[in-house]
């Protein structure tokens, strides 16, 4: 058996195992990953944080909120999830000025939420934001999320992605709108909307968590 051979081989393990690392160093080096989700009963992070909505003005949840608190929607434009899919499915979004009103009724604000940074040159711009909140008659300020900033600091990974916070900012309600996003008129269950009388007569939420369902928020590594 050759030396000069298995010596060589040794080299050539170790450096392929020094490559395998130094691949792996970068993977984790570039990878974004949000928080854990927001648990109930946890304060609202970054609820100060102004972010830009559609009419210019610069909002921060706080600003949003009522005096109940406020019900946050991480939202975008093109999500089937979120716009419908036509004759298949409604969407949330058709719901969104109805919710809105209801949540007044109980003194809560609410608040949608763009957190697709990856798609800011095209579906998820500014303008493009204006422009679909103009043609749906949005009743609630449309906010934009830079930097995903505020979806990591939730753990938001859907759209639609719904939490409820109460007057004191702290979480009482995270999941999805209702429980049927194919059609409105066959839901049973208004689970943000049921949380919000809940808590308006100050009782606790007899559902505090459901299944968030949507597309993936589209973030930026």
């Amino acid at each position: 058996m050759n030396i000069s051979n298995i010596s060589l081989g040794r080299v050539f393990t170790a450096c392929a195992i020094l490559a395998a690392g130094a691949f792996f160093a970068s993977a984790n080096i570039n990878s974004v990953e949000p928080a854990a989700e927001l648990a109930i009963g946890a304060k609202a992070p970054l609820a100060d944080v102004k972010m830009t909505n559609v009419d210019g003005s610069d909002l921060s949840l706080i600003d949003a909120a009522g005096e109940n608190g406020l019900l946050v929607v991480f939202s975008c434009n093109t999500c089937p999830f979120v716009v419908g899919n036509g004759e298949k499915s409604d969407g949330w979004e058709g719901r969104y000025n109805q919710t809105a009103a209801k949540a007044k009724s109980y003194g809560f604000g609410m608040v949608l939420i763009n957190s697709n940074e990856a798609k800011r040159d095209n579906h998820d711009s500014m303008e493009a934001m204006q422009s679909h909140a103009k043609e749906q008659g949005y009743s609630m300020p449309y906010l934009m999320d830079s930097q995903h900033e505020l979806a990591d600091a939730f753990g938001a990974m859907k759209t639609p992605h719904v939490y409820l916070l109460n007057k004191d900012m702290e979480l009482i309600y995270r999941g999805s709108l209702d429980d049927n996003v194919s059609d409105a008129d066959a839901v049973e269950s208004f689970y943000a909307l049921d949380a919000m009388a809940a808590a308006s007569a100050g009782k606790p939420c007899k559902v505090s968590e459901t299944k968030a369902i949507g597309c993936s928020i589209k973030r930026v590594l």
